[in-house]
């Protein structure tokens, strides 16, 4: 968390800041956004903020950092329960399921953009993202803000030392398993590794692949679905894993982002991770390629489309009508190209708009950084399907956390990949079961 900034002003500067403070207030409405944001990226939100204020008289943006994902989350909840919501809460993917559980506390930002008279054109946005925040009648619930995708990255030295092309890199995980091998038979220590199982290996293995991860659209059209993570295109991937960390060319580096540490010295060759965590790769010096997230060849449907990882703003409801046409407007202001080609470039997040990647492309940014558009174009690809916009379970983490259990005790030897995701699956049915009966 960074500390707030200290400033020291002369008494005549306070008396006049005492002095004018209720002619700014009454002057402009404030608009509340609570929000996650650290380090680089802090400093991201707090100019944003700067610059609208700057551009219009009407409202002030009031950015307040409310520390993690999870505690931000839970903040924005509790304060919703004692009636001193914000106007704006900035939630991760993972909650996005729990903040669609929760529709009569939340106002859907396609309702705040028209009754705000703000022009909004859904079309004009990634599919891919927008697809994932929104209904399945197509109706966006909330504002994509910082979202990133899972991709590949490849040691090009670990692959020349296996006589590999660094050039026709793998498209398949089958592809893949075999390039690991050679690497680890040509002395590289570990051949392939992933940061997040459950994101990479479930979520977004199951949408790349067009698999149904569950019932009813995976969680977007009913509180109660059904997971089918235990069927035989994961089944197969997983047991691959499991003997593939057995022989030692995969290893297992955590439940979130532990193992890029294994990319980053060099141990590992291969490793699947967000497209965000591109700047560590580039800052470590190694020599890299990147390539596309692999598809199972055993999927029909496959490659299909990813879906953002990162985080989207929502919108509370029980405002006064003047409070939404000030939200409305700061969401017309961030969806501005210029906005969005920079937030894209700084942060290495996607961009929101199609004309924010078209801009991006047409600066030359791709040529320069080679890479930055990969999970661009995952999402991009195809229209998403009922399979692939995304998991929207009302308990999200609880259910990762059995899953991670399941999987770490496959990878240890203790069961079968049938086995772990057939416990996985069940488990996880029962813990969205409990938590939907709190939301009915």
């Amino acid at each position: 968390m960074i500390p707030a900034s200290s400033f020291s002003f002369s008494r005549l500067a306070l008396t006049v800041a005492a002095t004018l403070a209720p002619f700014a207030a009454s002057a402009q409405t404030e608009i509340q956004w609570w929000h996650a944001m650290t380090g680089a990226n802090n400093e991201v939100v707090e100019t944003l903020a700067k610059e609208f204020n700057a551009s219009q008289k009407d409202y002030k943006v009031v950015p307040v950092f409310k520390g993690t994902y999870p505690e931000t989350l839970n903040a924005g909840i509790a304060a919703f329960r004692a009636k001193q919501a914000p106007h704006i809460i900035q939630v991760f993917d993972v909650g996005t399921g729990v903040m669609m559980g929760a529709r009569g506390a939340i106002k859907p930002v396609a309702q705040v953009m028209k009754e705000g008279g703000e022009k909004f054109e859904i079309k004009d946005y990634l599919p891919g993202i927008v697809g994932y925040y929104s209904t399945s009648q197509g109706e966006l619930l909330s504002f994509p803000f910082n979202s990133s995708s899972p991709i590949a990255y490849y040691n090009k030295k670990a692959f020349e030392k296996a006589g590999l092309s660094t050039t026709k890199l793998p498209q398949t995980w089958t592809e893949v398993f075999d390039a690991a091998r050679k690497i680890k038979a040509a002395g590289w220590p570990c051949g392939v590794t992933t940061t997040w199982p459950t994101w990479i290996g479930l979520e977004n293995f199951a949408a790349w692949n067009n698999l149904q991860y569950a019932t009813d659209a995976n969680g977007l059209n009913s509180l109660t679905p059904k997971l089918k993570i235990d069927g035989p295109v994961f089944v197969k991937f997983w047991q691959s894993l499991a003997d593939l960390q057995k022989e030692g060319v995969f290893q297992y580096g955590g439940r979130t982002s532990e193992a890029k540490t294994k990319f980053l010295s060099g141990e590992c060759a291969i490793m699947t991770e967000s497209s965000g965590g591109l700047g560590d790769v580039v800052k470590s010096g190694i020599d890299y390629a990147t390539g596309p997230l692999p598809y199972h060849p055993d999927a029909a449907g496959a490659p299909q489309n990813t879906t953002p990882g990162g985080a989207s703003l929502w919108v509370f409801g029980g405002k006064p009508a003047n409070d939404y046409k000030g939200v409305a407007k700061f969401f017309a202001f961030l969806s501005q190209t210029p906005i969005q080609a920079r937030l894209h470039q700084v942060s290495g997040y996607l961009p929101v708009t199609f004309a924010a990647y078209e801009q991006t492309k047409k600066d030359g940014f791709y040529d320069k950084n080679p890479g930055r558009d990969q999970p661009i174009k995952q999402m991009t690809g195809k229209a998403p399907t009922d399979n692939s916009r995304g998991v929207r379970l009302v308990n999200l983490p609880a259910v990762r956390d059995i899953q991670n259990e399941e999987i770490e005790a496959l990878l240890a030897g203790k069961q079968d990949a049938k086995t772990a995701l057939s416990r996985a699956a069940e488990r996880s049915n029962a813990a969205v079961e409990q938590a939907a009966k709190v939301l009915q």
